[in-house]
C-alpha cells in the first residue's frame, strides 16, 4: 500500500471512527433507543444554532445512525459547526476537502482547515495536517513540518500519531533510523485505542524487538513507562 493510499484511507478513517464515537460509543454497542435519544437531544440544540450539536447530528448523517445516510447533510451541518469555531468540525471539513467527499476535492482548502483546528489544539486536526506536509498536498512536501505535527498529536496520545513515529523510527523516514524510539512509541501506541491500531502497534513493536539487544529493550520500556501525555506549544 502506497504512503497516498495509506494518507486518503487515514482521512476517511477520521469521518467514520468519528461518527461510531458520536452518541456514546459505536453503532454496535448503542441501543436504537440510545440512537433515536441521541437524535432527539441534537437535533433541536442544532436547529438552535449549538455548534457541538450541529456536530453530532453531522456525524449521525454522515453514518445513517438514526436517520438516513446522507453525505451532504451532514456536510451542511458539520460546516456551519465548523464556521462557529468548533475544532473537530474543522477538522472534519478539512477531510471532505481533502477527499473530495461532496465538496471538490481541495487541498489548499483542507489546509486551511486543518489549519483552524490545530490552533485549537485538535490532536487529529495535527496529525491530518502533518499528512498534508508529508505528501506535499496543500502546500510544498515539508518531512520535518510533517513530524512537528506528528510529535504534537503523539503528544496528546492520538494512537495513529504514536503509530506514525514509530513507523518513522523503525524505517528511518525522516528521522535517523531507531528502534529504541520505534520500539518505544509501538509500545504506547499498543496500550491504547482501538483494538486494531493495538495490534498495529504490537506487531511494530514485535517487529524491532527481534532487531534490538535486550538492552535496547529495557530502554525503551523504560522510556514508555516514564512518558505522559502533554499539549505541546
Amino acid at each position: 500500500m502506497t504512503r497516498r493510499i495509506i494518507f486518503v484511507v487515514a482521512l476517511i478513517m477520521h469521518l467514520t471512527a468519528s461518527a461510531s464515537a458520536c452518541c456514546g460509543g459505536s453503532s454496535e454497542t448503542r441501543s436504537q433507543g440510545e440512537i433515536e435519544a441521541a437524535l432527539r437531544q441534537w437535533t433541536p440544540l442544532a436547529e438552535q444554532g449549538n455548534a457541538e450539536a450541529q456536530y453530532e447530528l453531522g456525524l449521525m448523517y454522515a453514518r445513517g445512525s438514526g436517520v438516513t445516510r446522507n453525505e451532504a447533510e451532514a456536510l451542511r451541518w458539520i460546516r456551519m459547526a465548523a464556521e462557529q469555531g468548533f475544532a473537530k468540525a474543522q477538522t472534519a471539513i478539512g477531510v471532505f476537502h481533502a477527499v473530495g467527499r461532496n465538496v471538490e476535492r481541495d487541498d489548499a482548502e483542507a489546509l486551511r482547515w486543518f489549519g483552524k483546528a490545530v490552533e485549537q489544539g485538535d490532536a487529529e486536526g495535527q496529525l491530518l495536517l502533518g499528512y498534508m506536509y508529508a505528501e506535499g498536498r496543500g502546500a510544498a512536501k515539508d518531512v520535518a513540518e510533517a513530524l512537528r505535527w506528528f510529535r504534537k498529536a503523539a503528544a496528546q496520545g492520538l494512537i495513529d500519531a504514536l503509530y506514525e513515529l514509530g513507523s518513522r523510527y523503525e524505517y528511518g523516514k525522516g528521522v535517523p533510523q531507531d528502534f529504541v524510539q520505534a520500539h518505544m512509541w509501538f509500545d504506547l501506541g499498543a496500550k491504547q485505542g482501538s483494538a486494531f491500531m493495538n495490534e498495529r502497534a504490537g506487531d511494530g513493536r514485535s517487529r524491532v524487538a527481534n532487531r534490538m539487544t535486550p538492552e535496547q529493550i529495557a530502554e525503551a520500556q523504560r522510556l514508555a513507562r516514564e512518558w505522559k501525555p502533554k499539549k505541546v506549544e
